[in-house]
């Protein structure tokens, strides 16, 4: 496991931010998620593990959760494009608690359309927020985004979109604090998860957002043109508790 969380850690810190990993994968063809675990022994979770993400949100334990501590003052430092999404980076200064430990956001990425699923429903695209904590713990929120108004967030987002592959922008002028991102009402689902990238390291808190944001028809055609199709399928829940 510490050997797991060790690459999980790494792949938070650096996370798509090159774009590189030593074994080339993509979302599709013989590179595609139904082969990841047979392209290198590093990536055998995606195949063996039984705690995988992205998930259907459904058949759900009752449970008292914790409201999320959320101290978002760092802001975005870079827009990244490494080939599999769009990542911004931040510098240290932003911070989630949970279970009485300290998450750090080292960035934000999409997928579209979601990869997580709520009662059978896929949206548009997913943004993920990657915190990772001293001991290489990772726990990402994940939001839904659905079409809708206009979002101030995300048309600045777009207007410093990096379009091609390796493609870095310093968007540090922007100001953009990713606490912005988030929707008012922060209640929230909560299982035992993966990375949902090679090398799919288990152990990943996960915090699904129960409410969507919205952002509009524009602002999502622009990510997914220079995205493409970049989701996992949807894997076993298995012997887990989806709680909220």
């Amino acid at each position: 496991m510490k050997k797991h969380l060790s690459i999980a850690l790494l792949f938070a810190s650096t996370l798509m931010a090159s774009g590189q990993t030593q074994i080339h994968w993509s979302y599709g063809g013989t590179e595609g998620p139904e082969f990841w675990g047979k392209l290198s022994e590093k990536y055998s979770m995606c195949t063996q593990g039984q705690n995988q993400s992205p998930v259907n949100i459904t058949d759900l334990t009752e449970a008292d959760m914790e409201t999320l501590k959320l101290d978002y003052s760092a802001l975005a430092k870079d827009f990244v494009n490494n080939g599999h999404t769009v990542q911004v980076n931040f510098p240290q200064g932003s911070t989630l608690t949970i279970d009485e430990k300290e998450f750090t956001l080292k960035q934000f990425h999409f997928h579209t359309p979601s990869e997580n699923h709520i009662n059978g429903k896929s949206y548009p695209m997913e943004a993920h927020l990657v915190h990772a904590n001293q001991t290489g713990a990772l726990a990402v929120i994940a939001i839904m985004l659905t079409e809708g108004k206009e979002n101030p967030f995300f048309k600045t987002l777009v207007a410093n979109l990096p379009q091609q592959a390796k493609e870095h922008k310093d968007i540090s002028k922007t100001q953009l604090n990713a606490i912005d991102m988030l929707p008012k009402d922060k209640d929230y689902y909560r299982f035992s998860g993966s990375l949902t990238t090679p090398p799919c390291s288990e152990g990943v808190r996960w915090i699904v957002l129960k409410n969507a944001v919205e952002i509009s028809k524009e602002s999502l055609a622009a990510f997914s043109n220079v995205m493409g199709k970049n989701n996992r399928p949807i894997q076993a829940i298995n012997a887990r508790e989806i709680l909220q």
